[in-house]
């Protein structure tokens, strides 16, 4: 795995002047190592000459689902009914959320059955205005913590302690251009840090990138009564699409674009049930490795833009491409019940799991529990595998809403 190896070459460069002679400066590298093994899986893998070669990016903590209502549906999102999340979803949705105004924060455990300190936490909001409130503008900050390592120097001293971290901001812009079609674009900066303190030496440097989104969402309601309704909504969403990312002088790696597509069907039933199916599929716009004349396996030197395009000639073909399908019902718009199913091939990844969780809305509260049924085993068992999340939301139109609710 290429972005493996980079990082046990600088922990490498270090080790003649640094000695890991306790057994916490052990765990933390093989917390940081895991760390890397398990994302990387979860880029994918693809047959070159009948050899499975990863297919890996730099920080793929951006490709990790932040909010527990999609992660319960099978990590599903980008043609579901809008809320603060669509931001990391789609942007496009949100001129065409129920509420004017939007706030959500999420907080997930990472590698829990492991270590105790490695999580994500995901903060977005948007705000609607313009004409019949037909425009949106949205931020959002997710943040990845990959814990504290501890070092020591030979005779094992404590000489300091290293904490990786990541993390991204966006601002997006999004504008119904019709009754029934949207559009939106977001701006991100990428901020990644992974050998920090004593082993933040040599060639080694932070990296850092930008990228954007650009999304299109299209929603149509049939009204059938009073009460009885169906929607059928389509999205598109191109992710990540930026500038390579570098850690030292001699190499850049791609970040992980995507390309998703989702459909959803909502069908009221009367005023009380109301249930959505859905089902997205995504495939990295990342080109495959190579073979050397050596033998050896490497990224093109592409541009990004031209990776992505030579991300459709790959040899697995579809088996890059992954799938998540997912439910959720409705009672009284209060009570939620979802589960989902997220799907890839074995040449891919080979992510196959169960998700469920609940929803509960009071007036412009909102929270949502995800849950991650266990399943694999080994460096295939997912690192959200037994881990609970959590979501809090707030949806209102204004300051009247927490009036009403105070009474």
């Amino acid at each position: 795995m290429l972005f493996l190896k980079y990082i046990c070459r600088v922990f490498k460069n270090q080790i003649s002047s640094i000695k890991m002679s306790n057994r916490f400066a052990l765990i933390g590298l093989s917390v940081l190592a895991s760390i890397s093994i398990s994302n990387a899986r979860a880029q994918g893998s693809t047959q070159i000459n009948g050899q499975k070669i990863a297919i890996t990016t730099a920080v793929p903590f951006l490709r990790i689902s932040p909010d527990s209502r999609s992660g319960a549906m099978g990590d599903v999102g980008i043609a579901i009914d809008a809320d603060a999340n669509a931001q990391y979803w789609n942007v496009a949705k949100l001129p065409f959320a129920t509420k004017n105004y939007g706030i959500s924060a999420t907080y997930t455990p990472w590698l829990k059955d492991l270590v105790p300190d490695i999580n994500l936490v995901y903060v977005s909001g948007y705000a609607k205005f313009g004409e019949n409130n037909n425009q949106a503008i949205s931020a959002s900050l997710r943040y990845f913590s990959l814990g504290n390592i501890n070092y020591t120097n030979i005779t094992g001293d404590p000489i300091g302690t290293g904490m990786p971290r990541e993390y991204s901001f966006d601002l997006g812009y999004s504008r119904r251009l019709s009754e029934n079609l949207s559009t939106g674009v977001s701006l991100r900066y990428i901020h990644s840090s992974l050998a920090t303190g004593a082993a933040a030496s040599g060639d080694y440097k932070p990296g850092s990138a930008v990228a954007g989104d650009f999304g299109i969402y299209y929603t149509k309601t049939r009204e059938k009564n009073e009460f009885e309704s169906s929607k059928f909504s389509l999205g598109a969403v191109i992710s990540n699409l930026g500038s390579k990312i570098s850690y030292s002088s001699t190499r850049r790696d791609y970040i992980p674009a995507n390309l998703g597509i989702g459909a959803a069907y909502t069908y009221k039933m009367d005023a009380y049930n109301k249930v959505t199916v859905a089902l997205d599929v995504n495939k990295l716009l990342v080109p495959a490795p190579v073979q050397d004349s050596f033998g050896n396996y490497a990224y093109p030197d592409k541009s990004v833009i031209s990776g992505a395009f030579t991300s459709f000639s790959d040899p697995a073909g579809l088996k890059r491409v992954s799938a998540s399908l997912g439910a959720e019902y409705w009672y009284q718009d209060q009570f939620a019940v979802r589960a989902g199913y997220y799907y890839e091939d074995k040449d891919n990844g080979d992510r196959k799991y169960l998700t469920c969780g609940v929803g509960v809305r009071y007036t412009v509260f909102n929270l949502n529990v995800a849950y991650l049924v266990p399943s694999g085993s080994g460096i295939s068992r997912n690192p959200l595998s037994n881990t609970v999340r959590f979501s809090l939301l707030f949806d209102f139109n204004n300051g009247s809403d927490f009036s009403k609710k105070a009474e």
